[in-house]
């Protein structure tokens, strides 16, 4: 909660950019969702029909364990079914999508000993995301997204609501 109160006056201050979009070929945004990974940003090269970002994020929060962050990359298209606005985009993802952990245990001549395993959860998957004003435009982004896991004991497959602004 406290990340989502620090990224809304970096919002607020797209108010006052001023950018000649017939120039413009890259991006930077802030939001929550596969696009930023997790809760976060990325840096994108822009066209007029595709958005192709690294992004960085964190995907969650824990007292015991502290931030679950990692990176992504992905690329998003808005002509695969010719049409003709560019507000429409699918487009694919890989990255971290979280942590999993696990405990075992070893009896030893002191005693039982317990360990505690953690390991990255990446993921690949494919999304859908709506740009308010166009791909090549400052904007508000929406989106959906589903992704397949390497996760050993926690669900091989899971997804992102996305809520973003693209720079």
């Amino acid at each position: 909660m406290k990340k989502i109160i620090l990224l809304l006056p970096l919002l607020s201050l797209s108010c006052f950019a001023a950018v000649d979009s017939e120039t413009k070929n890259h991006s930077v945004g802030f939001g929550i969702g596969a696009m930023y990974s997790g809760i976060g940003t990325n840096f994108s090269f822009v066209s007029k029909t595709d958005l192709k970002y690294i992004s960085a994020g964190c995907t969650a929060y824990s007292s015991m364990t502290g931030s679950e962050c990692g990176v992504g990359v992905g690329w998003i298209k808005t002509d695969l079914f010719d049409s003709n606005s560019n507000k429409h985009g699918f487009g694919v993802y890989v990255g971290s999508v979280g942590k999993e952990s696990s405990y075992s245990n070893t009896s030893t001549s002191n005693g039982v000993e317990y360990y505690r395993h953690e390991n990255n959860i990446y993921g690949v998957g494919v999304s859908y995301t709506y740009f308010m004003n166009g791909i090549d435009h400052s904007g508000t982004t929406f989106g959906i997204s589903v992704h397949a896991t390497n996760a050993e004991f926690e669900s091989n497959y899971g997804g992102f609501f996305q809520v973003g602004y693209q720079f």
